[in-house]
């Protein structure tokens, strides 16, 4: 870290008004660029101390500058920039904003499609469309959201068209259009097509930012929050946990009346973060409230009465259930998995048949039964070879 930006986040004004003063004054491109390359390293109440400084030098004489760091892309002052250029914009910026939009890099692009939120000229409308499904994720939600303050209904109705896509990867970006939109009458549509999508762990990780899970109605909310579970340190980083609001979730599901349904999902975050606690791979590049958060969570999991719960398990063994998936990973009941071979979703069918297995009382009468459950000759082939 250069004595600049040391002295810029640090605490003494003597030293970082100089420094706030020279960056937007001299538009220190470096300085700046160093200061984005360290946002991973520096805590969001430094950032916050830097970003204000900074918009404290800003005035009408100097506030262009700011146009010479939109190369580089920071949620951190993202708000500062844009909002000091829009609070100082004319006709002329607005145009060179529109060029930039147009032009620019990934990062340039991101500040404009924000800068339109603020400075609501219809010329940027197709551009904002053009980029709403951008591979570069703050571009792709800064459109969207802008789309949403325009009040775009063309751009909403198309992401609610994507949901029905047979691309998997389409309907995930429709979904994280829409979360970014922030309509939240999307998300009853968005639960449905998760519920028959190989990427529901990855669905479940944008919901919770349109709609939190307090807010949902069960079983929606318990399907959401399995989904959840199941994605946690593969698919989604353990950092949200804070985000997902896991810890006052699960002491709220803990302290509550039980179900089927809730002691599924209770015994499903039990092994999870048994799981994420027990391998080092997991918590290792965490930071350190990351770390206490799950450490804490997995404390409050450990607290619960398990001998209530199990009972409760057996009746999520049912083909057309929400967590039937879930309760054949916690079953010990290897007739009722049996139940399962007669299922008329093939799924159930191969995954009953590896809890069978696992149990080591696979037999070929139970092959055959699932055999004549399917009708798909690929299925009927991985059966076999079971």
């Amino acid at each position: 870290m250069s004595d600049d930006l040391k002295k810029l986040t640090g605490k003494n004004p003597k030293d970082f008004e100089p420094v706030a003063y020279s960056l937007v004054n001299n538009s220190d491109v470096k300085l700046f660029g160093e200061l984005v390359e360290k946002d991973d390293f520096l805590f969001d109440f430094v950032k916050t101390n830097v970003a204000n400084r900074l918009a404290h030098v800003c005035n009408k004489s100097n506030y262009l500058n700011l146009l010479n760091f939109l190369k580089f892309y920071s949620l951190s002052y993202e708000e500062f920039i844009v909002s000091t250029l829009a609070k100082y914009a004319d006709e002329d910026l607005t145009d060179k904003m529109l060029e930039i939009f147009e032009n620019g890099t990934d990062e340039e692009k991101t500040y404009c499609a924000k800068f339109f939120s603020y400075i609501q000229d219809p010329l940027a409308l197709d551009m904002l469309r053009n980029n709403a499904y951008s591979d570069y994720a703050p571009l792709a939600s800064n459109c969207a959201s802008t789309l949403a303050v325009l009040n775009d209904e063309v751009s909403y109705k198309k992401a609610l068209e994507k949901l029905d896509s047979d691309d998997e990867f389409a309907t995930l970006d429709g979904v994280k259009f829409l979360v970014a939109y922030g309509n939240k009458e999307a998300v009853s549509k968005i639960i449905e097509v998760m519920k028959k999508s190989s990427f529901a762990e990855n669905i479940s990780g944008e919901i919770p930012y349109l709609c939190p899970l307090s807010e949902l109605k069960q079983p929606d909310c318990l399907f959401v929050l399995n989904s959840i579970i199941n994605g946690l340190g593969e698919i989604l980083g353990l950092c949200q946990v804070f985000d997902f609001e896991l810890y006052e979730t699960f002491e709220k599901l803990i302290n509550g009346a039980k179900t089927s349904e809730i002691a599924v999902v209770l015994l499903n975050a039990k092994d999870k973060f048994d799981t994420l606690t027990e391998n080092d791979e997991y918590l290792f590049d965490e930071s350190k409230d990351t770390k206490q958060e799950v450490l804490d969570i997995k404390k409050l999991l450990c607290s619960m009465d398990l001998s209530q719960l199990y009972p409760l398990t057996d009746d999520e063994l049912k083909s057309d259930g929400l967590f039937v998936f879930t309760a054949l990973e916690l079953t010990e009941d290897t007739q009722k998995v049996r139940e399962l071979l007669k299922s008329s979703n093939p799924a159930v069918v191969v995954k009953a048949l590896e809890v069978l297995k696992g149990f080591e009382e696979l037999t070929s009468q139970d092959k055959d039964v699932a055999r004549n459950s399917v009708t798909d000759e690929n299925i009927r082939n991985i059966i076999s070879a079971m």
